[in-house]
């Protein structure tokens, strides 16, 4: 079973994400679950969605406290709150960065709370908020981190995601479908 925690800020769509990933998964035949953790938070604050993937039936409906991949939809995240926790050696860690998986590693290490050290290897880095707000006009993320995740995992595939962006986005209409799919295929790109 894959066990993704993602993290961002109120208002970046952190829990679409965590659906879309789930909504993906099930079209490429896996069992999978997405679920929210909602406090008092407001636009900006640090929040966290939760999905699960697994070939077999989904039994655990709890929190992820031992990810296997972490995604950071706000690089800001890594001072503000403990993104890694519950993480280990071989934990994936997607994040929304300009800096390469080596400067985001050696940042990682610096951090002296760390009781790990994450690999560059283990690090997919994604410049997501340049192609958003290129795209969108706004730091709108999820269809390239949905895209990142892809590539680095390679659990779920590119018809998958598309499939799933034009089920949660039908009502929207077919430019926000559109747009979503210019930045998966740029993302994909990369």
């Amino acid at each position: 079973m894959w066990q993704i925690r993602l993290h961002g800020r109120g208002g970046q769509g952190v829990v679409t994400a965590a659906e879309l990933i789930a909504i993906a998964a099930f079209h490429n035949g896996y069992e999978s679950q997405a679920f929210p953790f909602f406090g008092v938070e407001r636009s900006g604050a640090p929040i966290q969605a939760f999905a699960r993937i697994s070939q077999q039936p989904i039994q655990l409906r709890e929190h992820i406290y031992q990810p296997n991949i972490i995604i950071v939809q706000d690089e800001s995240l890594l001072s503000a709150t403990d993104v890694l926790f519950g993480a280990d050696n071989n934990t994936k860690l997607i994040i929304n960065t300009k800096k390469t998986p080596t400067e985001m590693a050696n940042r990682i290490k610096a951090d002296k709370a760390q009781s790990f050290k994450i690999k560059a290897k283990n690090i997919y880095a994604v410049d997501a908020t340049t192609i958003a707000l290129d795209i969108f006009g706004r730091n709108l993320v999820n269809p390239i981190i949905l895209a990142a995740f892809s590539r680095c995992t390679k659990i779920i595939d590119q018809e998958a995601i598309i499939k799933a962006i034009k089920e949660k986005f039908a009502d929207k209409g077919p430019e926000v479908i559109k747009k979503n799919m210019a930045a998966i295929t740029r993302a994909y790109a990369l």
